[in-house]
């Protein structure tokens, strides 16, 4: 008896997590303009909620601590999610297979709130609202750029290999010694500021982009891979 394939060969938990963020998208495409506007006062982050304006939000002074993290569910429309959902696939994959599922939330938790304090930071006081998942995607990107560009990672020698996801990976000195990462955050970078000053860039873009909040995400997920990662580093080589 032949073994049976997966159809989506993801983990489990980019599997539900994905499920999730479609079926709240889904959900609010039933709900009125008026409905879905509350929604999205209520589990957006808003820097000026941290001020007076909080009494005139849904939520009040308690959302405060459900908005850091509920904005990630949120998505602007069908291109928006589309795009994280991808790069949460190709990237969060990677990190989820290492982690496992508790990890890999916990990162993703992290980075999305790291992805709040850094567009608090640039807007304080700001009334816009701001929603997606990019800073957490952001975090698993940079997570993953820990260790798959090293040797024997997925996206270094060892493509294919099941063990790929579990080898040891360097210190955060050495990694900055690896050109292949090196060229991936100089790359994510431009192309973060770029499409974040030039919005209309992208298609189906209209607002502006909290490329803030990617950095934040990005920062958090490089510098806490180390904390949060179940597998020795490689001590430092001659």
């Amino acid at each position: 008896m032949k073994n049976r394939e997966r159809i989506f060969n993801l983990p489990a938990v980019i599997v539900w997590s994905v499920g999730a963020i479609v079926a709240i998208h889904l959900a609010r495409l039933f709900l009125s303009d008026d409905a879905d506007f509350a929604l999205i006062l209520a589990m957006s982050f808003i820097p000026a909620r941290y001020g007076e304006f909080a009494a005139m939000l849904p939520g009040g002074v308690a959302a405060w601590f459900w908005t850091p993290l509920t904005y990630a569910l949120l998505h602007a429309d069908g291109v928006h999610l589309a795009v994280n959902l991808f790069w949460m696939a190709a990237f969060g994959s990677a990190v989820a297979r290492r982690f496992g599922a508790a990890r890999f939330l916990m990162l993703s938790v992290a980075a999305t709130l790291a992805g709040a304090l850094a567009h608090f930071l640039a807007y304080p006081g700001d009334k816009g609202v701001m929603i997606g998942a990019s800073a957490a995607v952001s975090g698993m990107t940079a997570a993953a750029a820990r260790f798959a560009f090293m040797p024997g990672g997925p996206l270094g020698t060892g493509r294919g290999q099941s063990d790929a996801f579990h080898l040891p990976a360097p210190p955060l000195r050495a990694v900055f010694t690896n050109r292949n990462t090196l060229i991936f955050i100089g790359v994510w970078f431009v192309i973060n500021l770029v499409f974040g000053v030039q919005g209309a860039l992208l298609p189906g873009v209209d607002g502006a982009i909290a490329w803030q909040a990617h950095i934040g995400g990005f920062v958090a997920g490089f510098l806490l891979f180390g904390f949060i990662d179940p597998f020795p580093h490689r001590p430092p080589t001659r």
